[in-house]
């Protein structure tokens, strides 16, 4: 039977059997180790193949992966882990081998060929992923193999991926982004390169190198592409498409990339708690759009006030069904606010086209989008109020060309603090990418007679008069 390489990590190849006998591997270290079915198993891991092999590993023993991003400082990992309560940790982070007894992925993997036991159809939790909430505290979004497995069919499907399809994945792997590449590719039979981290050189250089086919991009990475001085020296030509995830598409950005290297665009839009809730066609892909909903997924569009279903063309809350929905959230008090009458809220403002294309024009929920990662300004909001000197303050995104959003912090205070002190706290509270850009001290907190920030007023003074 044939053997291919599946899975390349700097000058590591795995054939397909030798990942496999690895899962086996550490699916029996994790059965040694007291792991059973049903049981939820934490998951901190930089991109690397030991994450790959450990997230199913998991599965294969019957248990659920908690994902923790490895960004996360002591706080945020403590908030998750009390959520969720997993019983046993893997990973290569120290930070969560000091909060629980943690299987290292540094330690040696011993692979075993022969099946362990037999491997029923996975049934059950798969995996527990992150969303923030406008409270600030993020919430664990529940998917089961059922769900999971519905996301990476519609996502196979719309990119029309199979066995000779090569993808790099150089986006975190905690990140619902980064696990639907990882697991669609694999269930495909394609080939996958991880990456450490993002560098733009290196990434071009494997385009061509190992003949990648569909190249991933999130805002940084179209921009590091687009802004190349030597983009041209490099071979492209086995690229099928590049797909713009996770943030709005930058038009000129793309335009930039195909007119300088010949390479198309797709666009994609989806969500932590429904996956794939639309994508563009392969032929004649549109920048203005998002795309179509899948087979598989509906749409509608409702209206923001009364809550009725809106014709073609008129904006309002845009909402989903699917057999990709999550199960619920964690705690799963917050679950029923996020669907109406069996429909995902997400919170986001759009309208469709007579075509059943999407449009996003705004969003309903104040979340700041950050290099594809959801901010919540509470969060933040949370942590500046925790010095002494700041009285008040209110976080909100601005736009950017390389990030999507950026973070920035309107504080009023009761003594004499400066920036980078604010800044710095932050930094060491939270994981880096909620870190505000700017910190902009203010007399008062511009609020409705309820209490609620007029971000919008706050946005307008800094110079934006929209929310993207």
């Amino acid at each position: 039977m044939p053997d291919p390489v599946v899975l390349a990590f700097e000058d590591r190849r795995y054939r397909r059997s030798e990942l496999d006998a690895a899962v086996n591997g550490f699916s029996a270290v994790l059965g040694r180790a007291g792991v059973r079915p049903g049981d939820r198993v934490a998951l901190m891991s930089s991109n690397r193949p030991e994450f790959v092999i450990a997230l199913y590993g998991i599965w294969r023993a019957g248990a659920a992966v908690v994902l923790l991003s490895s960004s996360w400082k002591r706080a945020e990992l403590e908030h998750a882990l009390a959520l969720t309560a997993p019983t046993y940790a893997v990973g290569d982070q120290p930070l969560l081998a000091e909060l629980m007894p943690m299987l290292s992925l540094d330690d040696p993997i011993p692979p075993q060929i022969d099946p362990v036991g037999p491997v029923p159809p996975p049934a059950g939790d798969a995996v527990f992923v992150f969303s923030s909430g406008t409270t600030g505290l993020p919430k664990a979004v529940r998917h089961t193999h059922a769900s999971f497995a519905a996301a990476v069919g519609h996502w196979g499907r719309a990119l029309q991926l199979g066995p000779t399809d090569r993808l790099q994945i150089a986006t975190p792997p905690s990140h619902i982004l980064g696990l639907l590449n990882i697991a669609t590719v694999l269930d495909r039979g394609g080939y996958l390169r991880l990456h450490r981290r993002f560098d733009i050189d290196t990434l071009l250089r494997h385009i061509a190198s190992d003949r990648i086919t569909v190249e991933m991009a999130v805002a940084p990475i179209a921009l590091a592409i687009a802004s190349h001085p030597d983009l041209e020296s490099f071979d492209l030509s086995s690229l099928r498409y590049i797909m713009w995830c996770a943030t709005p598409v930058t038009p000129s950005v793309a335009e930039t990339v195909t007119r300088r290297a010949g390479v198309t665009w797709m666009t994609a839009y989806g969500a932590s708690e429904l996956p794939v809730l639309a994508c563009n066609d392969l032929e004649g892909g549109r920048l203005d759009t998002v795309g179509r909903a899948p087979a598989g997924v509906h749409l509608r569009v409702v209206s923001l006030e009364t809550g009725e279903l809106l014709p073609a063309g008129q904006p309002g809350e845009i909402q989903a069904q699917s057999d990709s929905v999550m199960a619920e959230y964690l705690p799963s008090e917050d679950t029923a606010a996020a669907f109406d009458d069996g429909w995902y809220r997400t919170g986001d403002v759009g309208y469709l086209d007579d075509d059943g294309y999407l449009r996003i024009t705004d969003r309903a929920k104040e979340m700041i989008k950050v290099r594809g990662f959801q901010v919540a300004p509470a969060e933040v909001e949370r942590v500046l109020l925790g010095h002494p000197a700041v009285a008040d303050c209110a976080v909100f995104g601005i736009p950017d060309v390389t990030d999507g959003e950026v973070v920035v912090a309107a504080v009023a205070t009761r003594a004499d603090v400066n920036a980078s002190e604010l800044v710095a706290l932050v930094e060491n509270s939270l994981a880096g990418y909620k870190r505000p850009r700017d910190i902009v001290f203010v007399e008062e907190i511009p609020r409705l007679p309820s209490g609620k920030v007029l971000r919008r007023v706050l946005k307008e003074r800094h110079g934006c008069t929209s929310d993207h």
